[in-house]
């Protein structure tokens, strides 16, 4: 049985996400409350690339800070809404882009390789990111 009260949130949510032609991404570890009124549901790069090939103007993406950065990184002309700006990774808080440009200059030539769960500013002074999907495929190292 659905309650008044729900019911009620759902129907507004929809019709926002209809009037501003937004689509509502749903990180997989989300609860399945907001999963539940998601367009898309999975992991982080895969929610980013299905909402740049949305005709959607919005995205509203549920996760954590870098998944919303990765979406405005693939999709510049579309706004992105993040609902919690206090949702964040550990890993992505594991070094700042400041202490990775300190390391390069540490370590001139080194090739920086990050993880997709990066901060924006990370991956821009990075040469290459990879995911768990991608690391053996394009690795150098065979």
């Amino acid at each position: 049985m659905i309650d008044t009260e729900n019911h009620e949130l759902i129907s507004r949510i929809q019709a926002l996400k209809k009037s501003r032609n937004a689509v509502i991404l749903a990180h997989n570890y989300e609860l399945g409350e907001v999963q539940d009124i998601a367009d898309f549901v999975g992991d982080s790069l895969e929610l980013s690339q299905k909402a740049a090939k949305t005709q959607a103007k919005v995205i509203v993406f549920c996760g954590v800070h870098f998944m919303a950065e990765t979406a405005s990184i693939l999709s510049p002309d579309k706004i992105v809404l993040f609902p919690d700006m206090n949702a964040g990774c550990p890993m992505a808080n594991m070094i700042t882009a400041e202490q990775l440009i300190q390391k390069k200059k540490e370590l001139p030539g080194a090739a920086v390789v990050c993880y997709v769960n990066s901060t924006a500013e990370v991956k821009a002074e990075s040469d290459v990111c990879c995911t768990s999907a991608n690391a053996v495929k394009s690795s150098p190292i065979r």
